[in-house]
């Protein structure tokens, strides 16, 4: 009759001291998982923006050529790499036939005034004497002929004479605009020919780039639209649209966007550079980069409840400028957001909220 107290008593002494155990499970549960801090979304006034890739080229590139022919290099200014004037000289051509054939021009030119100085003192004479009958009408008519013979003659001579003046002026080859040489053709000694190219020149040093976009965007970019360019030294670079390409690419359905740039940057030419083009301005509903958390493939936010039990939030992002990525959908302006450690934490996680109690 005595065993049923003893088995009470044997339960009593189990329940007593399995109670601090789950006490200890139950306080292990509840624990905060992560110290967390949080934001509410931020809303911003964000430019649309369209990407695109392309080589940073000359605005414009002037060939440096030689107008005259069967003259000799003899002296070489400037190098690759010289920074020139308009008008500096770059190279001297051999000026001794040149100058030979000035010198024979100028004599013609003495003798042609000497002809026509004689035949219009005949003519002169001619006219005096044409009333008087002591010349025949034949002789007249050849005095003033020859005037006039005389008189194209000494034209035709000194048109002559400009032209090897201009002769001798294209033995120095100078630079027809500021800019940068970017190559040289001409050899000390060698014989050139018309239209030999001895230099090409970056004028004024403008370089702009000629970016490629999908066609898709072609009718929403326009003159004047800002571009952020992603620099060859990571330098960021601002432009503007000078030029939209008027034809597309078949093979590729990409046209060309030309991008002027400040005339006080000049980078290389010959880079790949990649960039975008702002079109026009929207909301945009943003967080910081560090909020999202990528998994499978699939971004995702963790927003924290008045139960401070966090949830798990699938989001779609868009654009993304200066540490902040636009949230297109998935939360709302009122969600709190935690900014960071969320690659640590799981659905319906219990945290502690900094700078509260």
């Amino acid at each position: 009759m005595r065993k049923p107290p003893r088995i009470f008593a044997a339960a009593l002494v189990a329940a007593t001291l399995l109670l601090p155990l789950r006490n200890a499970m139950a306080d292990q549960s509840a624990a905060p998982a992560l110290t967390v801090s949080l934001v509410t979304p931020a809303e911003r006034d964000w430019p649309e923006t369209v990407p695109a890739s392309g080589w940073l080229k000359p605005w414009q590139e002037a060939i440096i050529a030689s107008e005259t022919s069967g003259l000799r290099v003899t002296e070489i200014l400037a190098d690759v790499g010289s920074v020139v004037k308009k008008g500096q000289t770059l190279v001297r051509l051999s000026q001794d036939s040149v100058q030979a054939d000035l010198r024979k021009q100028e004599a013609a030119v003495v003798t042609a005034q000497a002809t026509l100085t004689k035949a219009k003192a005949n003519a002169d004479r001619a006219r005096q004497l044409r009333s008087s009958g002591a010349l025949s009408d034949e002789k007249i008519v050849e005095y003033f002929a020859d005037e006039q013979t005389a008189t194209a003659s000494l034209a035709s001579e000194e048109a002559a004479l400009d032209s090897q003046k201009i002769k001798l002026d294209q033995t120095t080859v100078t630079a027809v605009d500021d800019g940068l040489i970017t190559s040289r053709s001409a050899e000390l000694g060698a014989v050139v020919s018309s239209g030999t190219e001895l230099f090409r020149l970056v004028r004024q040093q403008r370089v702009e780039w000629q970016a490629e976009v999908s066609a898709r965007y072609l009718s929403r970019i326009s003159e004047g639209l800002s571009v952020d360019i992603d620099g060859p030294d990571g330098r960021p670079l601002q432009g503007k649209v000078r030029l939209v390409g008027p034809s597309i690419d078949t093979n590729t359905s990409r046209a060309i966007v030309y991008v002027a740039l400040p005339p006080d940057v000049q980078p290389r030419t010959g880079l790949y550079v990649t960039g975008t083009i702002e079109l026009r301005t929207t909301p945009a509903l943003t967080v910081p980069e560090t909020a999202i958390v990528f998994r499978d493939g699939i971004n995702y936010v963790f927003a924290a409840g008045e139960d401070r039990r966090v949830r798990r939030v699938r989001v779609e992002t868009g654009r993304r400028t200066d540490g902040e990525v636009e949230i297109v959908s998935g939360i709302d302006k009122s969600a709190r957001v935690v900014t960071s450690g969320g690659a640590f934490l799981s659905d319906n996680d219990l945290v502690k909220i900094a700078g509260e109690g």
